[in-house]
């Protein structure tokens, strides 16, 4: 049965995040506030809550989970290497509404998609979530909605949409505007940009030093 906690009232708060950090060991589903709009997390490293995360949005695993982490050192121990523009791209954003793709450790056991041995990472800007994260350690986290339908910006919406596949609820207030965060890719010689969001590709270019920023194909 789904349980849902009032992070805007103290001891509900540390009651909401102690239940939601056991359901996230526990392989179960959990729904949290972020900067952007509310997210549907699990386990990253448990292959079971990653298929019961995909299901739950009606999704396959052709469109992979990105992971959100709660510090920034957390990204050493997910990728094969930081590149200098990712660790530029970091100490300008995070926490914020910047999604790094870079190629994922080799010797990681878990399964996000099809993500052809990349992975998405950012490190949101919101309390509530960096606090779960730094008990849990990486979590693979998207939007709390069911496939093809809009994102939630309450905590009410995820669960009209979610139901009973959720365990754990937080309530941290509505997101405001649902600006996705702007998604970078540099995996390969030069950084694309997949999707411009919150961070606008001028303020990416900026932070590289001037670097052109590509589209993607272009």
């Amino acid at each position: 049965m789904s349980t849902v906690y009032d992070c805007g009232h103290p001891r509900e708060r540390k009651d909401g995040l102690a239940a939601a950090a056991s359901a996230v060991r526990a392989g179960d589903l959990v729904v949290i506030p972020t900067d952007t709009v509310y997210g549907i997390g699990a386990d990253a490293f448990s292959l079971s809550a990653v298929h019961d995360l995909l299901a739950a949005k009606g999704r396959g695993s052709d469109m992979p989970v990105g992971v959100l982490v709660g510090s920034w050192s957390t990204i050493d121990g997910l990728v094969l290497s930081v590149p200098h523009q990712a660790r530029r791209l970091i100490e300008a954003f995070w926490p914020g509404d910047l999604s790094l793709v870079l190629h994922h450790a080799p010797s990681l056991s878990w399964d996000l998609g099809r993500t052809k041995g990349t992975v998405m990472v950012r490190m949101p800007l919101h309390p509530v979530a960096i606090e779960l994260l730094r008990e849990t350690g990486p979590m693979a986290v998207s939007s709390a909605n069911r496939s093809g339908l809009p994102p939630a910006s309450t905590v009410d919406e995820a669960r009209g949409q979610l139901g009973e596949s959720v365990r754990v609820y937080l309530d941290g207030g509505p997101s405001g505007d649902p600006v996705p965060s702007t998604i970078v890719d540099l995996t390969g010689d030069e950084p694309v940009m997949l999707r411009e969001g919150a961070v606008s590709m001028a303020a990416v270019s900026e932070a590289l030093g001037g670097v052109e920023v590509a589209r993607p194909g272009g």
